[in-house]
């Protein structure tokens, strides 16, 4: 009842502004006959249209920014230092992980309740994975949801945290198929190069040494390779590094095979 309430106060406001201008453009239309009438109405429905849209475009953006802002509390929290010491000077210190993992999900959930996507999604995934530390079942069932979400950078975060999850509770099987599936979407969130890294540790942990060492490979031959619109090499990303390295400790003959990388700055 109460958001009717609401709804309802904003389509009475409209309606106000709405007759008020129809109002004066009749005022100025009884001096006009014929077209000059209809045109009169067809400039000032243009120009409401464009009053209107303006005035959603301010609105909007100030409630991206309260909801951005918002967010940002949250993950503050999410991610304060846990610490036994009463020394709190440093800013907000939780004495456990389930302490802070609670705080988290209240302040998400303020988030998740007054905004719209994206931020309602995104702080729905906060709240699963903070539901990890106090409710494992409960956090992989929101997680397994979310990874069916419409917001792709959601949908991909929560894929993401279930491989990791399936991961470390020894479900290797699961968590390749749910990196592999990440690495062929190649998100924003989370890179083909991030999730074919974890897919080639995945690898690691079930012995599968060649499939682990082909992965890392192809990784870092991608990154050696690449190059930008101007034709220079594209510095490798953090995943590309570490595969590197974890591809030199894995298989050093392999890792040999690679291209040398090129001098940032000079065509290759």
């Amino acid at each position: 009842m109460a958001k009717y309430k609401k709804k309802r106060a904003r389509e009475l406001q409209h309606d106000r502004f709405r007759d008020t201008t129809m109002t004066l453009l009749d005022r100025v239309g009884e001096r006009l006959e014929g077209r000059g009438r209809t045109i009169l109405y067809a400039i000032g429905g243009i120009i409401l249209a464009g009053i209107l849209i303006l005035l959603f475009m301010r609105w909007s953006g100030r409630k991206s920014d309260e909801a951005r802002q918002a967010l940002g509390r949250a993950i503050d929290i999410a991610t304060a230092p846990v610490s036994q010491a009463a020394d709190t000077s440093t800013g907000t210190v939780f004495s456990t992980e389930e302490q802070r993992a609670q705080r988290a999900i209240e302040e998400f959930q303020k988030v998740a309740d007054k905004y719209g996507d994206p931020y309602h999604s995104e702080a729905r995934y906060f709240i699963a994975t903070s539901k990890l530390v106090l409710d494992r079942s409960k956090g992989v069932a929101d997680l397994t949801e979310l990874a069916n979400s419409k917001v792709p950078e959601v949908s991909a975060l929560a894929k993401f945290a279930l491989a990791q999850t399936k991961e470390s509770d020894g479900k290797l099987d699961e968590a390749a198929q749910l990196y592999a599936a990440l690495a062929s979407t190649n998100n924003a969130a989370v890179t083909s190069d991030t999730a074919n890294l974890r897919l080639a540790k995945v690898y690691e942990k079930q012995g599968k040494k060649k499939e682990a060492a082909d992965v890392l490979f192809n990784i870092v031959d991608a990154s050696r390779k690449a190059k930008g619109p101007d034709n220079q090499p594209i510095p490798a990303s953090s995943a590309a590094r570490e595969a590197a390295t974890s591809l030199q400790d894995l298989d050093p003959a392999r890792y040999a095979q690679l291209p040398p990388e090129a001098p940032l700055g000079l065509a290759g």
